[in-house]
């Protein structure tokens, strides 16, 4: 009996970059109706394949399969034409278009735009019965819930005709709720034949997902294998190249005095709609405190008033030996001089500016300081001492490539993340706060920045993370704080903590 022809079959594929090699003889093959996982470090060559698959690089060297027959991809148009999509990371959607039109623009089937608005739509109810994939066409983008807006980027696919789908980090922003139904509208297009290649960190998600996994380390295929011919500790170490450990340090906190109070915080969002409830919370010295809840429950407001990025209707906080209240509340700028850091949720909106070069994000925030400008900001600036630190920030956190003249844009994920970490940790402060500390982090990266939230821990540092994983909220924090509606619904010690407890502070139980 002949086996099935692959889906993908990709050959001795190859892709330089300048000096970097990203992917070096590459074979991949997917089996058709197959849901196929492809995981590796940040900087492994993952997204640079799939580039090539989709048609956004073109390879140096090697073959491509498509279902059979030899393909030359040039560009996205020909991989669509090709019956490939693909809906990376950062979705790529019209936030003032409904979403009907960013589903028709660029592939609109008539000139006239009300007769096409139809039939699109006809289309896409039709396509939303058959998968599973509900969405409110006529609602502006910035108005969805991510876990829609990823919806919507799979339905924008499967419109153009694709039976083979590409998806780069899809779970890095969803809840687990979200997550969970993003599996099952995946494992329904599996059932309809569709094959789905998953790039993801995340190796529980593969175990429970994928039919098979290819495993890629600086730029080639370590492991290749059905799912059932491996198990989690397999695929990280093949992943990173030695043995990794996520678990709980054996170091008990000590915590100290309080460095910040907060008391009664309260906030409306633009819609005068509460989005905060009077809250309080006090983070000591020598002490990991964890934030859990499902996004969307009060978390990143409560990270904006601690930042000073907001003000609150209501409230006092009290950092440095110095009283904030509405009238007159902190401002980033007075929190960092007061030893207040920050690693936003979102770092590329937040944490970096993307065309910068990585010496330039290096300093964010820090550039008026008299060892980056001589007469404070704006005044004259010594840019070789920024990209001296810069260099040195990148050894210390092992930001690859360490290259400060390289723009922060072109850096990975999880290389970006270290970079805004290496940034914020280097002015040694006393208070830390970090929101989603590994989203989209690849697991030796997420031992890495564990490890370097417990030091500035054991330094005397306090942090708080805020965290939706809660392997991560488990492994990190010394007391743990949950969210819900905008309120505290519990608190508790690390010792009494389990997924079970969690889960029900997180759904609204109160303690």
């Amino acid at each position: 009996m002949t086996e099935p022809r692959p889906a993908v079959a990709m050959r001795g594929i190859a892709k330089r970059f300048g000096r970097v090699q990203a992917n070096r003889d590459v074979t991949l093959c997917v089996a058709a109706g197959s849901v196929h996982g492809i995981v590796g470090e940040n900087g492994a060559g993952k997204s640079t394949l799939m580039s090539i698959l989709y048609g956004l690089y073109q390879a140096d060297a090697g073959t491509i399969e498509i279902e059979g027959r030899p393909a030359r991809i040039a560009s996205s148009r020909e991989a669509i034409a090709l019956g490939i999509g693909m809906v990376h990371q950062h979705f790529m959607l019209v936030d003032t278009l409904s979403a009907l039109d960013n589903v028709m623009l660029g592939a609109e089937p008539q000139w006239r735009l009300g007769p096409a608005r139809a039939q699109v739509r006809t289309a896409l109810q039709a396509l939303m019965r058959d998968t599973g994939l509900g969405i409110e066409l006529d609602a502006p983008v910035a108005q969805l819930p991510v876990g829609e807006r990823q919806r919507l980027e799979i339905l924008k696919a499967l419109y153009r005709g694709a039976r083979i789908l590409i998806l780069d980090e899809p779970t890095a922003v969803l809840t687990p709720q979200e997550t969970e139904a993003l599996f099952a509208t995946l494992r329904g297009l599996r059932a309809r034949g569709t094959t789905v290649l998953l790039i993801t960190h995340k190796l529980k998600e593969i175990l429970a997902l994928c039919d098979a996994v290819t495993v890629m380390r600086s730029g080639t295929v370590v492991l290749d294998c059905p799912i059932g011919q491996t198990g989690l500790d397999a695929l990280a170490e093949a992943m990173v190249g030695r043995r990794v450990e996520l678990g709980r340090s054996d170091a008990a906190a000590t915590p100290g005095e309080v460095l910040l109070r907060a008391e009664g915080l309260a906030c409306t969002d633009a819609l005068g709609v509460a989005r905060l409830h009077p809250l309080s919370l006090a983070l000591r010295a020598g002490e990991i405190v964890g934030i859990a809840g499902v996004a969307g429950n009060g978390q990143s407001e409560l990270l904006d008033l601690l930042a000073g990025l907001g003000a609150p209707a209501q409230g006092r906080l009290e950092l440095g030996g110095q009283a904030f209240g509405p009238g007159r509340w902190l401002d980033p700028a007075r929190a960092r001089e007061l030893g207040l850091a920050h690693v936003p949720e979102d770092r590329h909106r937040r944490g970096l500016v993307l065309p910068f070069a990585a010496w330039e994000s290096a300093v964010l925030g820090y550039q008026g300081r008299p060892r980056y400008s001589r007469r404070g900001w704006p005044g004259w600036l010594r840019p070789r001492r920024m990209r001296e630190d810069c260099a040195a920030m990148m050894a210390r956190y092992d930001v690859r490539p360490r290259n400060p003249l390289l723009r922060s844009g072109l850096f990975s994920g999880g290389n970006q993340q270290k970079l805004v970490l290496a940034r914020e940790a280097a002015q040694s402060p006393r208070v830390l706060l970090v929101g989603q500390p590994t989203r989209g982090v690849d697991i030796g990266a997420i031992e890495f920045i564990h490890g370097r939230l417990r030091a500035l821990r054991d330094a005397g540092s306090a942090v708080l993370v805020v965290s939706s994983e809660l392997d991560e909220i488990l492994a990190l924090a010394d007391r743990v704080l949950v969210m819900n509606a905008g309120r505290i619904a519990g608190e508790l010690p690390i010792a009494q903590c389990t997924e079970a407890a969690l889960g029900r502070l997180m759904g609204g139980a109160q303690r």
